[in-house]
C-alpha cells in the first residue's frame, strides 16, 4: 500500500490544510508541508531499491474485465520525477507562504496545489494506462483551477479556460491512443506494454496510435502549434507557475513520450513526428522568448523552448538521446523553478515584472540578483552548472542521427542557433532587471524579500553548481537508474566529465555563448520586425476565434430548432429516431423465424385494456385531472402484465412508482389550470397523429421482429448462481445488489442529482397569488375530506411495518430496498396530501437531503468495504448466524448496500414533496396575500 498512499496523502487529504485550520487555527502552509513530507519520506524509504535497479509494482483487481487495475509502479524514472514533484513542490510550499498576500486565501490554494501533486504522482506512479489516463485529466482539471486562483481577474479566467481546452482535447486523443494500444498489446498494464515494443511497432494501428499519444503529449509540454496556452498561463500566481513550468504540468508530456519510448520509438514516424516537432517547438520559442517584456512570459517561452529540447532528444531515437533527454529534464527543473520564484520575488518586491520598467535591481536585491544571475547562466548552458552538461550531451547527439542522409548537418545549425537564442533571453532577463541604470517610477520601493523566502531559491541554485561542478557523485545515479527505466534496456557508456577536450559540441557551445551576447546587444535594430511578425500569428485569438465560431455556430443551430415548443422538439426527436432506425432496418423481415407464446383470453384483454386507456389519454390530455387518473390506469395495467409473466417484483415496484407518480402529479396541479387549450390547427393535429401512428407503428413492430427472433439469454447463469453466488433466491434483486451492484449505486445516484435539480428548479418558482387547486380553493388541511385524514393516520404505521418486512425479506422473496422506499414514500406523501405541508415540518423535522446523502454514502460504503478484504468494490459477501428463538439466519452485506438504496430512494420522494408542498401552501400561509 506504500504506492497508493503517496498519491492519496495530498490527493485525498487536500481538504486537511482548511480544515485544520478552521477548527484549530493551524498555518495550512506549515500542515501542507507536513503532508508532502510524509509522501515524500515514504519515497525516499523505498528509493534504495530503486536505486539497486529493483521495480516495485503494486497491484489490486478493480475492473478487470475492461483492463483497469489500481496499479502502480515505482521505477527509476518514476522515483525521478517522485522526487521532482515532491522536493519541489515542498520549496513550493514554503515560497507560497511568503509569496501570497494577506487577501489571497491560503486555504484554498494550498487545497488546490495538493490536489494537482496528488494527480500528478498518480500520471508518474501509474502502472496501468488507464489509470494513467484518469490522472492525466486531473491534472487538467486540477491545473485550471490553479491558473484562475485569481478568479476575479479576466486575465486568469482566460488563461485557465484556454489552458484546459488544449489540454483536455488532447487527453481525450491520449484516452483514444490508449485504448488502442491496449487493444493492440492485450493489456493495459505498463509491465507488458514495454516488452511488446516489436509488436506495437508492426502492427497496421502503429501510425494512429502514435499520433494519438504524441497529441496527447504535445498539448500537455505545450509543443508547438500548442504552445501558445503556457504564455498565457502566467495570470498564475508565480510559486503555481514555478511548479507547473518545473516539475509538473508541462513535464507531463514529455513524461509520457520518455515512458513510451521503448514501444513507440526507432521508427522514421516516431523521428520526423517528434524530432521535428521538438526542433521547430526550441527554435521558435527560444526566438519569441528574446522579445518578450514580462518576466515571466520570458521565462514560460523559455520552458517551451527547453521542453521542445527535451522533445527532440526523445525524438532521436537513439540511446543516448533518451539518456541526455532524462539529464536535461532534471537540470531543467533544477534552474527553472529558481528563476520563476526569482521572478515572483521581483515582482512581490517591485509591483511590476515589465522588464521595460525594471533596471538596476541588483543594487537592491544584490542576494536575488546573484542567485537569478547563476540561474540564469544555467539556463544558458554557462560551463560550471548543470545546463551546460546536458546542453553538450544534446550538441554532441545531433551528430549521431542517420534519418537525414546528406542533411545531417541542419539538425546541428539548428540546435546551435536555438542555443544561441537560449544565451540572448538569458542576458536579456539577467542585464535588463540587474544592472543598469536605477529604476524610475516603480509602484514600491525594492528590497530584499524575508529571508525564508529566499531559501528555495538557494537550495535550487545551490543544486545547479553541485551538479554542474561534480555530477559524478550528485546526479549521475539517479541519472542512470531513470534512463535505464526509460530505455528498458543497458545503458551504453557515457560520463558526466566536465572537460571532453575540444570538439564540436564545445565549438557549438562556444559559438552559441558569443553569438548570443552579440545578438542581445543587437537586439534594438530588430525589435520593430518581431512586433510585426508577432501580430500575423497569435495562438490565443486563433483559438477564441474558433470557439466563437462554434458558438455562433451552436446558437443559430438552436434558434432554427428552438421556438420553446415542447411539442416541436418531441416530433423532431421522433422524427430523427424514425429515419435513422428505418435506415439500419432497410431490408430485414419484420417476422422472425422464432416461435411466439400462444395468445390466451386475459393476455388479449390485457392488451385491449391498456390499448383504451392509453388512446384515452391521449384524447382527453387537455382535462389534467382526468389525464392523470388514465396515465395511473395505463400503469396498472402495464403492471398487471408483469404480474402475467410472474414477475413480482417489477410489477410491486411498477405500481408503488405509479402511486407516487400520481400523488405528485395531484400536487403538482396546483400550478396548472384545470384544462389546457390548444391551438393547433387541424392539419396540424392530423400531422401529429400520422407521426405517431408511424412512430407506435415502428416501435411495435421492433418489439415484434424482437420476440420472432431466437433469443440467445444469460438468464441461466444468474438463475443458477444467484444463492451460491449472492446468497439470496430472489433473483432479480441479488442482480440488483450484488451481480449489477455498480449499476444499482449509479442509479440512486441520478436519483439524488435528479432531486437537486428539482429543488433547484422549483426554488426559482415563485407565486404572486395563493395556490388554488382545480376548483379555485387554496390547499389547506381544513378543506379536505375527513375520510382522506382518517384514513390517512393509520395506514403510515401501516405503511412503515409493510416496509419493514418487504426490505427485510428482499434478498428472497419478492422486495427490497426500492420497493422499500417507495412504499415509505408513498405512505409519507399521502400523509402531505392529507394534511398539507404543517404536519410535515411538525412530525416530520429532519433534513431530507441529508438522508439521501446517507444512503449514497452507505451505499458506496459497502463497496468500498470490499476492498479491505482484498475483493473488487461493491463484492458482496454472506453467512449464517443462529440467533435464540429465531434459530439459523442468513446475514448478506448485500442488505448493507439495500439500506442506502432504501434511504437515497425515501430521501429523493421526500425531497420532492415537501418542495411542492411548501409551494402550494406559500399563499395561503402569507397574511399579506389573503386579500388577493
Amino acid at each position: 500500500m506504500l504506492l497508493p498512499t503517496v498519491i492519496l496523502i495530498p490527493l485525498a487529504l487536500a481538504w486537511l490544510p482548511a480544515a485544520l485550520n478552521r477548527g484549530f487555527g493551524w498555518d495550512p502552509a506549515r500542515t501542507t508541508a507536513a503532508m508532502v513530507a510524509v509522501s515524500l519520506a515514504l519515497v525516499l524509504s523505498r528509493a534504495g531499491e530503486v536505486l539497486r535497479g529493483a521495480t516495485l509494482v503494486e497491484s489490486w483487481p478493480w475492473m478487470p474485465a475492461i483492463g483497469l487495475n489500481a496499479s502502480f509502479r515505482l521505477d527509476g524514472f518514476g522515483l525521478l520525477f517522485a522526487l521532482l514533484i515532491l522536493v519541489i513542490g515542498l520549496l513550493v510550499v514554503l515560497y507560497a507562504r511568503y509569496y501570497l498576500s494577506p487577501a489571497d486565501s491560503k486555504e484554498r490554494f494550498y487545497g488546490l496545489l495538493l490536489l494537482f501533486m496528488g494527480a500528478m504522482l498518480g500520471v508518474v506512479l501509474s502502472e496501468n494506462l488507464l489509470l494513467l489516463a484518469t490522472f492525466w485529466e486531473l491534472t487538467s482539471i486540477s491545473s485550471f483551477l490553479l491558473i484562475g486562483f485569481w478568479r476575479r481577474e479576466p486575465d486568469a479566467r482566460r488563461g485557465a479556460r484556454l489552458a484546459l481546452m488544449i489540454t483536455g482535447a488532447g487527453g481525450l486523443a491520449l484516452l483514444a491512443g490508449i485504448l488502442l494500444l491496449g487493444h493492440v498489446v492485450g493489456s493495459f498494464e505498463l509491465t507488458r506494454v514495454l516488452a511488446a515494443g516489436e509488436l506495437v511497432r508492426a502492427h497496421p494501428l502503429y501510425g494512429t496510435i502514435l499520433a494519438l499519444v504524441l497529441l496527447g503529449a504535445f498539448t500537455k509540454s505545450a509543443q508547438f502549434p500548442f504552445h501558445f496556452w503556457l504564455p498565457h498561463a502566467m495570470s498564475a500566481p508565480t510559486p503555481v507557475s514555478a511548479y507547473l513550468h518545473s516539475a509538473t504540468m508541462v513535464k507531463a508530456g514529455v513524461f509520457l513520450i520518455a515512458r513510451l519510448f521503448p514501444v513507440l520509438a526507432e521508427t522514421h514516424e516516431w523521428f520526423f513526428a517528434v524530432a521535428g516537432v521538438g526542433l521547430a517547438t526550441q527554435l521558435f520559442a527560444s526566438y519569441v522568448a528574446l522579445f518578450r517584456h514580462d518576466l515571466k512570459g520570458l521565462l514560460a517561452y523559455s520552458t517551451v523552448s527547453h521542453l521542445g529540447l527535451i522533445t527532440l532528444l526523445f525524438g532521436l531515437g537513439t540511446p543516448m538521446g533518451a539518456i541526455a533527454g532524462v539529464f536535461h529534464i532534471i537540470n531543467h527543473a533544477v534552474f527553472k523553478a529558481s528563476l520563476f520564484m526569482a521572478a515572483g520575488i521581483i515582482d512581490h518586491e517591485t509591483g511590476t515584472r515589465d522588464m521595460r520598467r525594471l533596471s538596476g535591481l541588483a543594487r537592491y536585491l544584490p542576494w536575488t540578483a546573484a542567485l537569478a544571475t547563476i540561474a540564469a547562466g544555467a539556463m544558458a548552458g554557462v560551463p560550471l552548472l548543470n545546463g551546460f552538461l546536458s546542453k553538450e550531451m544534446y550538441f554532441a547527439e545531433t551528430f549521431e542521427v542517420e534519418w537525414l542522409g546528406g542533411w545531417f548537418w541542419l539538425l546541428p545549425l539548428a540546435a546551435t542557433l536555438a542555443g544561441l537564442f537560449t544565451v540572448a533571453y538569458s542576458t536579456r532577463f539577467v542585464h535588463d532587471v540587474f544592472f543598469g541604470p536605477e529604476p524610475q517610477g516603480l509602484p514600491m520601493t525594492p528590497h530584499e524579500p524575508p529571508r525564508w523566502m529566499k531559501v528555495p531559491v538557494e537550495v535550487l541554485v545551490a543544486l545547479c553548481l553541485l551538479v554542474g561542478l561534480a555530477p559524478a557523485i550528485t546526479v549521475a545515479p539517479l541519472l542512470k537508474v531513470a534512463a535505464g527505466a526509460v530505455l528498458q534496456a543497458p545503458l551504453p557508456d557515457f560520463s558526466l566529465k566536465l572537460w571532453h577536450g575540444f570538439n564540436l559540441p564545445l565549438l557549438m557551445s562556444a559559438v552559441a555563448l558569443a553569438g548570443g551576447a552579440a545578438l542581445y546587444f543587437a537586439r534594438r535594430y530588430y525589435f520593430d520586425l518581431h512586433g510585426y511578425l508577432q501580430r500575423l500569428v497569435d495562438g490565443r485569438a486563433i483559438s477564441e476565434q474558433v470557439v466563437a465560431v462554434t458558438v455562433r455556430g451552436a446558437r443559430r443551430l438552436v434558434g432554427a430548432v428552438a421556438n420553446d415548443s415542447l411539442q416541436r422538439y418531441v416530433l423532431l426527436l421522433v422524427l430523427g429516431a424514425l429515419a435513422l432506425g428505418l435506415t439500419g432496418a432497410r431490408g430485414l423481415a419484420v417476422t422472425g423465424a422464432g416461435a411466439t407464446l400462444p395468445a390466451d383470453g386475459l393476455a388479449v384483454l390485457m392488451t385491449v385494456a391498456l390499448v383504451v386507456t392509453a388512446l384515452a389519454t391521449t384524447l382527453v390530455h387537455a382535462r389534467r385531472l382526468l389525464a392523470v387518473v388514465l396515465v395511473g390506469l395505463v400503469g396498472l395495467v402495464v403492471s398487471l402484465a408483469f404480474v402475467r409473466f410472474s414477475a413480482p417484483d417489477l410489477a410491486l415496484t411498477q405500481l408503488l412508482v405509479e402511486i407516487v407518480t400520481v400523488l405528485l402529479l395531484l400536487l403538482a396541479m396546483y400550478f396548472l389550470p384545470a384544462e389546457s387549450h390548444s391551438e393547433a390547427s387541424g392539419l396540424h393535429r392530423a400531422r401529429d397523429a400520422l407521426v405517431a401512428v408511424i412512430a407506435g407503428g415502428s416501435v411495435g413492430a421492433l418489439a415484434w421482429a424482437l420476440m420472432t427472433r431466437p433469443l440467445d439469454t444469460i438468464a441461466w447463469y444468474y438463475l443458477e448462481q444467484a444463492k451460491p453466488a449472492g446468497g439470496g433466491y430472489n433473483v432479480v434483486n441479488v442482480i440488483l445488489v450484488d451481480f449489477r451492484g455498480f449499476d444499482t449505486l449509479g442509479e440512486i445516484t441520478v436519483l439524488a442529482v435528479a432531486a437537486v435539480a428539482i429543488v433547484a428548479l422549483l426554488n426559482g418558482l415563485k407565486l404572486d397569488a395563493p395556490a388554488l387547486d382545480w376548483q379555485g380553493r387554496p390547499w389547506a388541511p381544513e378543506r379536505y375530506p375527513l375520510m382522506l385524514r382518517v384514513l390517512a393516520r393509520p395506514l403510515l404505521p401501516l405503511a412503515l411495518l409493510v416496509s419493514a418486512y418487504l426490505f427485510l425479506r428482499g434478498h428472497n422473496a419478492p422486495g427490497g430496498g426500492f420497493i422499500a422506499g417507495l412504499v415509505t414514500g408513498t405512505a409519507i406523501l399521502l400523509q402531505y396530501v392529507a394534511y398539507g405541508t404543517e404536519w410535515a415540518r411538525e412530525r416530520l423535522p429532519w433534513s431530507y437531503s441529508s438522508i439521501i446523502a446517507t444512503g449514497l454514502l452507505i451505499a458506496t460504503g459497502t463497496g468500498l468495504a470490499s476492498w479491505a478484504f482484498g475483493a473488487p468494490f461493491l463484492t458482496s459477501t454472506f453467512g449464517y448466524v443462529t440467533w435464540p428463538v429465531i434459530g439459523r439466519f442468513e446475514i448478506a452485506s448485500a442488505m448493507v448496500f439495500d439500506l442506502g438504496i432504501y434511504l437515497a430512494v425515501v430521501g429523493v420522494v421526500m425531497v420532492i414533496i415537501a418542495r411542492l408542498g411548501r409551494l402550494s401552501s406559500a399563499g395561503a400561509d402569507d397574511p399579506a396575500e389573503e386579500g388577493h
